[in-house]
Order: C-alpha cells, then structure tokens, then sequence
C-alpha cells in the first residue's frame, strides 16, 4: 500500500492556532461506517450518539513542559526538547545545535521567571549520548523543577503562543509524561461529562505518553515499511474488568483518540495471545487471533494500525483531524475504510472545518 493513497492537499488556513471557547463548542463530524452517511454538529451534541450501557475510555496522559532553553559554556544557545524520562535524572531529548558532543555541559535556565525570582535560577545537565536522528541521552545534576524550568511544547504547525498551558491539557489529564496532548480529549468539558454520566455511560482511562513521532509523516514509500514510534501504555486490570463487563453485556466501547485506540488493541492483542512486537500486527490472522476480552497491559507498544487491521475490541472512534501522510490517518482509515475518511476529509475541507490539534472532532461510529 502506498503512503502516498493517504496524502491530500490543506489549505493552510484550516490549521487551528488556537483552542475554541468553551471547549465543547467544536465542530463534530459523524461519520457511519455501515451506511456511508456523513452528518454536521457541535461537540456539545455527541451524549447523543452514546447509550446507557457504553463504555468511554480516554488517555490521562498530561503534557509536561518539556522544552527547555539553555548555554553552552562558549554561550552558544540550545534548545532541548524532552521526550522521554529514563529516571528521575535522565531523559531522551531533542537537543538543537552545533558541536553537541557526549561530555558537553549545558546550563537550563528560564530566564523570564529568573528575572522575576520565581524559580530556581539554572541547573545543569549533560549529554551522556548521541541517540541518532538528533535525539540524545541526556542526565540533569539533579531532578529538573520542569513546572518552573521548562515551557510548554507545541506542535510546529502552531505559531500563535499559547494564552493559558491548560488549554493544551484535557479534563482526563492526570500523569505527567507525554510531548503532545492527546487532542481528542480537548473536545471535553465539565459540561459534557455529566451529561455522560446522566446518559448512563461509564467513563474511564488509560495512560499513554505520547512522544513528538506522533507529529511526523511516513516517509517511507510503503505503509507496510513504516516502522511505528513506541510509546508506552497502561491499561489497569480494574480498567479492563470494567471493559469486559460492558462487552459481555452488550455495550460499546468508544476510544476517545487514537492514543486510547493503540492502548485498547494492544491490550486486546495481548489477551489474545499475541508475545513480541506488534508492529505487522495488520497481518495477523484475525481467524487465529479471535477478540478476547481486554488484558491488563502495563507496556512500550509498536502497534501500527492500517487499512487490512482487525479491530477486536474498539466500536466507536472520537478522532481529529489528522496531518496527511501521517500514522493516524492510515489508523482511522483502518476503522472508518480508506474510501470513507477520503470523503469525509474532502467534505471537512469544503465545509472549512479546523483540523489538527485545536480543531475540530470526528465520530466514527
């Protein structure tokens, strides 16, 4: 399958810069799998398309403020992007600039809030090594204060700074560890959730910490040649006990995102018993791997989701709108069929709906 099937042209425009106020006044794209059938609303009108009886799941994965701004001893600047904790004191980052070789001291500072005594003044860290493709294995002289060092990291498609870093967290966040927010929970507010509880429909989480990859395009020229980012993911075994219950009795599964979507089916894969890497799990033999209820999992996942997938345990998707040539793409395809999302991201465009992480949502039922 070539990666190219899942490119299409975006007016620059559509790119939202900027979160919707309340949160639930986002536009929502309902898409039918069983009927084609393609219908227009606001978020605050998807308790709607839920029953009694179903189960929401969504990531609690919160955003930490992990771009940091720091000098070289020669004053050369360099910014430092963490992606990943390895301990208390060392991390995997995006390190920007010149000359950056293992044994290089670097002092962290955040000079707006320096200036006005509220935080620690610097610490100092060291690239330890060089992890490739710009990535570096870095140890800070002590545990980093990021809440008073580090900023908050955007994705670079926008430009316009952020008024309030809470805009960029849902109302599910609650351990800290991801690069990105898991967008399709920025839909929810307050409001929405008690109207979910009302309708009879249980909520709950799963964790996954989610890494900068999510932002990058397949490069490579077939799908089945991509090799998917790991992320790590937690689904607890009162979580799946609470899925399976709703399974048996006849109620739906809604994974709120595609995060929430890769946790669910590598916990399904697994309860399956699917060992090892997932990463062909498109080539699985769905006649050998029936759906079994959903396993605790407590993991680094390289599950990727393309069209050919068996789906064994999510019925309902709450996406975005996803960059083109991009993994999340290919995995609504996998839900939705190719043809359909095609369609559907053609109208969005003719309808100027917002696309990526501040725009609008997308219901796949």
């Amino acid at each position: 399958m070539n990666v190219s099937e899942f490119d299409y042209p975006l007016p620059p425009e559509l790119i939202a810069q900027t979160p919707v106020e309340p949160r639930h006044a986002s536009r929502l794209m309902v898409v039918n799998r069983a009927t084609g059938q393609i219908s227009h609303h606001r978020f605050s009108e998807v308790v709607d398309f839920f029953r009694a009886g179903d189960i929401l799941v969504a990531n609690d994965s919160r955003v930490i403020p992990a771009r940091l701004f720091g000098k070289k001893a020669s004053g050369g600047k360099v910014e430092i992007l963490l992606l990943k904790a390895r301990d208390a004191r060392r991390w995997e980052a995006l390190v920007g600039g010149k000359r950056l070789k293992p044994g290089l001291k670097i002092t962290i500072t955040n000079e707006q809030l320096a200036m006005n005594k509220k935080a620690r003044p610097e610490v100092e860290l060291t690239i330890v090594e060089d992890l490739g493709e710009a990535r570096r294995l870095v140890e800070f002289a002590e545990p980093p204060a990021l809440d008073e060092l580090g900023q908050m990291p955007l994705p670079p498609y926008i430009h316009t700074p952020l008024a309030d870093g809470e805009r960029y967290q849902t109302v599910f966040s609650r351990w800290d560890g991801s690069a990105a927010a898991p967008t399709a929970g920025l839909h929810f507010s307050a409001e929405v959730l008690l109207a979910l509880r009302e309708r009879g429909v249980q909520l709950d989480t799963v964790t996954l910490h989610i890494g900068l990859d999510t932002f990058k395009p397949v490069t490579a020229a077939r799908v089945e040649e991509h090799v998917i980012h790991r992320e790590t993911v937690r689904l607890t075994a009162d979580t799946a006990r609470r899925i399976n219950q709703t399974k048996l009795a006849g109620g739906r599964l809604i994974a709120v995102g595609t995060t929430s979507m890769r946790t669910l089916e590598t916990a399904a894969l697994r309860s399956a018993g699917v060992d090892g890497s997932l990463r062909q799990a498109s080539t699985f033999d769905p006649g050998l791997c029936p759906w079994k209820p959903v396993a605790a999992v407590d993991e680094e996942t390289d599950l990727f989701i393309y069209p050919g997938f068996t789906f064994r345990a999510v019925d309902v998707l709450l996406t975005n709108f996803h960059l083109p040539k991009s993994s999340l793409l290919m995995l609504v395809s996998a839900f939705a069929g190719p043809e359909l999302i095609k369609e559907a991201y053609r109208i969005a465009i003719a309808e100027r709906y917002r696309f990526f992480s501040f725009g609008d949502a997308m219901l796949i039922v």
